[in-house]
């Protein structure tokens, strides 16, 4: 499944002076967008009709692996359709039964995403792939005589704007260190 940029190529192209359809800007937007996406652990834009496996744990909720969840179109135990749902946008399953306390037996379709992408998400994306595209690293300083030389390295820790929205949007945090 190929996922979409989480942001403007154009709106890039203008930060950096450079052509939207220029390779680089490409990249470095695919590149932030896929480092976002790893760091939320869900893929962000809008996923229709995506399928699940789910392992039942015999409680009466099961948490489905993306949210927000905009739909739910098929719940299925063991190959047959249940009714009895009710779901949330957080992505939580509930069934007034409890579900089976066996793996891979429920069978979700659902969708889940934004739709368009949120702003702050869209500018942390922006603003990663703008650092990719104009930070080089390399010699800060050089000391012929005396054969110094040292390289210049990016700022440590990322923007504020890159942190927030991480944290805002990520989901199964529980199994973070």
């Amino acid at each position: 499944m190929s996922l979409p940029l989480l942001a403007d190529p154009a709106v890039l192209a203008r930060w950096t002076g450079r052509e939207t359809d220029d390779p680089a800007v490409l990249d470095a937007l695919t590149s932030a967008s896929a480092r976002f996406r790893g760091e939320v652990r869900h893929p962000v834009s809008l996923v229709a009709d995506e399928e699940v496996r789910l392992d039942g744990h015999g409680g009466t909720v099961l948490t489905l692996p993306a949210a927000p969840v905009v739909a739910v179109r098929v719940v299925e135990v063991r190959g047959k359709p249940v009714t009895d749902v009710t779901w949330s946008r957080q992505g939580q399953l509930r069934r007034a039964k409890c579900w089976p306390d066996e793996l891979d037996a429920v069978r979700v379709v659902y969708s889940h995403g934004y739709d368009p992408v949120p702003e702050d998400v869209a500018e942390a994306v922006l603003t990663e792939a703008r650092f990719l595209l104009t930070v080089q690293p390399g010699i800060a300083s050089m000391t012929v005589g005396g054969e110094s030389l040292s390289f210049s390295a990016p700022a440590a820790g990322m923007p504020r704007a890159w942190t927030r929205a991480v944290d805002r949007y990520r989901i199964n945090r529980g199994d973070l260190p």
